[in-house]
């Protein structure tokens, strides 16, 4: 199931927003001071490509809170509320309430990326 998830979801629109966090992500690492904001563009990017099958482990500290405080601030809000509309419209019909989900997982992510892992299940 998970499978045909991550193919209809890559037909409707996880392809343009997966290339989208990639483009994000290498124009962040152009500079130095911006790879680490890059490294998160592409973490965002391996969600939005195949989100169906991958959940999401907080943790990380003191460091990663102070991280996604600083994220939060200039990044996390305009992407994770993107996101939150996106999915609010996929879950107007009942078919697209798993979609909707994923978005909503994503713009999770969106606020706190840093001490993220995305684990694969089965």
């Amino acid at each position: 199931m998970n499978f045909l998830g991550n193919i209809l979801w890559f037909i409707f629109g996880g392809l343009f927003s997966g290339l989208s966090w990639i483009l994000s992500g290498v124009l962040w690492c152009i500079s130095i001071v911006g790879i680490p904001y890059g490294r998160q563009c592409f973490k965002f990017a391996s969600m939005s490509f195949a989100p169906f099958g991958k959940e999401i482990q907080y943790g990380g500290g003191i460091p990663s809170l102070f991280a996604n405080i600083i994220w939060i601030i200039f990044f996390g809000i305009p992407m994770a509320v993107e996101n939150f509309l996106f999915g609010c419209l996929w879950c107007i019909t009942i078919v697209g309430i798993p979609f909707g989900l994923q978005f909503f997982k994503i713009a999770k992510l969106a606020l706190a990326p840093y001490g993220a892992e995305i684990i694969k299940t089965n």
